[in-house]
């Protein structure tokens, strides 16, 4: 029978099925953080051994500082301190901070090579659908699920539907991975991906780089999706070669040859198809508080009583109450006080790259930061020069970490104040109490960082 790329993933990693349809899945890959100390209590608790301590990477990332601007308590610098001390006893390699190798986990695991196209890998994190850009199988867990990879390398699990969301063409200029899957979230919703995994496809998704694909598959889970997939190509492989945890020698074209059968049949089912046509998207920007509440930049406001239904026009009213926003202003016209450029989904070095080229000969009007996601990401970031171009222009250039995404190291956003990020969520709240968010792509928070306001970057 035809096979999708997810039935071919899980199917060779199952290795047992209950009556009630649980499967029991094996786990290649496990990444730990400095927000899963409770997970190796759990394991502590229960007298277990960590099974496989060379599957497992860890490396600080939510709790870390990222300069001396960061305000962390105790509790925050004891969590970083607690991954050091799990990893040190458990046998782990971890990086913490000022290593080489120290990052977020979702760029830390696709540069080093430790994500793989066919694996399954899972980490105590909801944006772990990022590594599904490399053709694997990720997804977040949480700490008792935790425990249960780092005693047995494996995880009961059900199996979830399938959607394929294919998109062709070219994306227009100035339009991102990031724009993209705004557009598609809006298109189907919050919760359109609901028990499923996604697989992306078509020509748009092809020419993507593989850190746009990561851009893509790292915000399926704001769409309620499971999992975001990329089928790997030679794009994949040739910027997977040489990283230091990928294979090697004849190990390397054994992999090629089992990593070219994933993608999925040509006659493959799917339980829902989705197509949509790339040149109608735009620069995009959120104005409420899901990933859902997202318009082009030339829009406006929306009247939340035109949303749908009651329950969507209830949370428009709630959402624009929260952003202190009316409807029928436009978005060019909304003015932010401060810009975050960083985060599991818009820190590598596309991203800085994109957002440099905008700052460039510009001052910023607001405070504004910039937050590599690795320290590699950050060294060639440095080598390149743009650390120059952020600084001249007014950014604070920092150390890598989640930071101002998440809001759990000490770096937030005031309560009230209006920020533009790179991020993946701008609920109630996500940036610091009373935070006011809007997502949009790198280049288009350069944009607002140097005009004060949410800008149509095209024009800049």
């Amino acid at each position: 029978m035809p096979a999708t790329m997810f039935d071919k993933i899980w199917d060779s990693h199952l290795v047992t099925a209950r009556d009630d349809g649980r499967c029991l899945l094996y786990v290649d890959r496990h990444i730990v953080h400095d927000a899963t100390s409770q997970a190796f209590a759990m394991l502590d608790a229960e007298g277990f051994d960590l099974r496989r301590p060379d599957l497992t990477l860890g490396t600080a990332d939510h709790y870390v500082a990222t300069g001396s601007h960061t305000r962390q308590n105790s509790d925050q610098i004891k969590m970083v301190e607690d991954l050091k001390k799990n990893a040190q006893r458990n046998g782990i390699t971890s990086y913490g901070s000022g290593h080489p190798r120290q990052g977020i986990v979702h760029v830390v695991g696709p540069e080093l090579g430790f994500t793989l196209p066919g694996s399954v890998l899972i980490c105590a994190d909801s944006h772990t659908a990022t590594h599904g850009a490399l053709g694997a199988l990720a997804f977040g867990v949480g700490q008792s699920e935790v425990m249960h990879v780092l005693a047995t390398q494996s995880l009961w699990q059900n199996r979830p539907k399938q959607m394929r969301i294919t998109v062709e063409g070219e994306l227009p200029f100035g339009v991102t991975a990031k724009d993209l899957i705004l557009r598609i979230i809006t298109t189907i919703g919050a919760g359109g991906g609901t028990g499923h995994v996604i697989e992306y496809s078509g020509g748009a998704i092809r020419n993507l780089s593989v850190e746009g694909r990561m851009t893509l598959c790292n915000m399926s889970i704001e769409a309620g999706a499971r999992a975001g997939m990329v089928a790997p190509d030679n794009k994949v492989f040739e910027w997977l070669y040489g990283r230091p945890f990928a294979p090697t020698g004849k190990d390397w074209a054994a992999a090629i040859d089992q990593w070219r059968k994933l993608p999925s049949d040509p006659d493959a089912q799917f339980d829902s198809e989705i197509i949509l046509d790339s040149p109608d998207i735009e620069p995009m920007v959120t104005w409420g508080t899901s990933p859902q509440d997202a318009l082009p930049i030339t829009a406006q406001v929306p009247d939340p009583d035109t949303l749908g239904d009651s329950q969507r026009c209830h949370a428009g009213r709630r959402a624009l109450e929260y952003m202190g926003l009316s409807p029928g202003t436009p978005l060019e016209e909304i003015t932010i006080d401060r810009v975050f450029i960083g985060s599991c989904t818009n820190s590598r070095l596309e991203d800085l790259r994109e957002a440099a080229a905008v700052a460039q000969g510009r001052k910023v009007r607001v405070p504004s930061f910039v937050v590599p996601g690795s320290a590699s990401v950050k060294a060639a970031a440095e080598a390149e020069g743009l650390h120059k171009i952020f600084k001249e222009a007014g950014f604070l250039w920092s150390d890598p970490g989640c930071s101002m995404c998440v809001a759990m190291n000490g770096d937030a956003v005031p309560e009230g104040e209006r920020c533009a990020s790179t991020s993946n969520r701008n609920f109630e709240g996500r940036q610091g109490p009373g935070a006011r968010t809007h997502l949009m792509n790198p280049a288009m928070a350069a944009a607002a960082a140097v005009t004060g306001h949410l800008t149509d970057v095209r024009y800049l």
